[in-house]
């Protein structure tokens, strides 16, 4: 049976993602030893507290941008791959709320109180890591949309300064983070698959 690549690469990360929420479980003291290492007493960093809060509004300004753009130029093409970035976050935000809701895993500084340490309580609802999933479904159809190392490597990068600062911060251990990232692009190629399929029907139809 015929599978495309899209779809390889969907269950891939899916299972990816899977395998790393059962490996937390068998090797919780290998997460929670790195995140210790991560981790300081005063996670007070305004650098990255920064970076942690732009796993939000940044996610959200990318495809707005981008979108606004499209239309002022007339660009349809921007106008698609804002619209696919888009997608692929609303995908990976019902991932991630979904998950969090269904499993709500318990915070690192919650389960672990005199070992983790954060500047602000945030109780449970722990995997995946939202910030996390949404900053790799934004930097993967980044990187999927435009195919250029100028534009793949700074977005993948930020992407990975919002995981590591979550981790900084006490919220999430790194299973949680990775699992998110693997979520988020797996999100990205779907919302990739979707929109090929939208922009084609249009087109045929047109």
């Amino acid at each position: 049976m015929y599978i495309p690549a899209t779809i390889k690469r969907i269950l891939f990360l899916l299972f990816t993602a899977i395998y790393l929420f059962v490996l937390k479980g068998n090797a919780q003291n290998v997460d929670v030893n790195i995140l210790k290492a991560i981790n300081p007493r005063y996670p007070t960093s305004n650098v990255w507290s920064a970076v942690s809060g732009s796993g939000y509004w940044l996610t959200a300004a990318v495809p707005v941008g981008t979108f606004a753009y499209g239309l002022i130029e007339h660009d349809s093409v921007s106008q698609h791959r804002a619209i696919e970035t888009a997608i692929s976050i609303g995908i990976a935000s019902i991932i991630s709320e979904s998950l969090k809701r269904t499993i709500n895993t318990t915070r690192p500084a919650d389960k672990y109180p005199n070992e983790i340490f954060v500047t602000k309580p945030d109780h449970g609802r722990a995997f995946p890591s939202g910030h996390t999933t949404l900053a790799f479904a934004t930097a993967a159809s980044l990187a999927i949309e435009y195919k250029k190392w100028y534009v793949t490597v700074p977005a993948y990068a930020w992407a990975t300064a919002v995981g590591y600062s979550r981790m900084y911060k006490g919220y999430h251990l790194p299973s949680q983070v990775l699992s998110g990232a693997a979520f988020g692009i797996g999100s990205a190629y779907v919302s990739h698959w979707i929109s090929g399929k939208l922009w084609k029907r249009k087109a045929a139809h047109g």
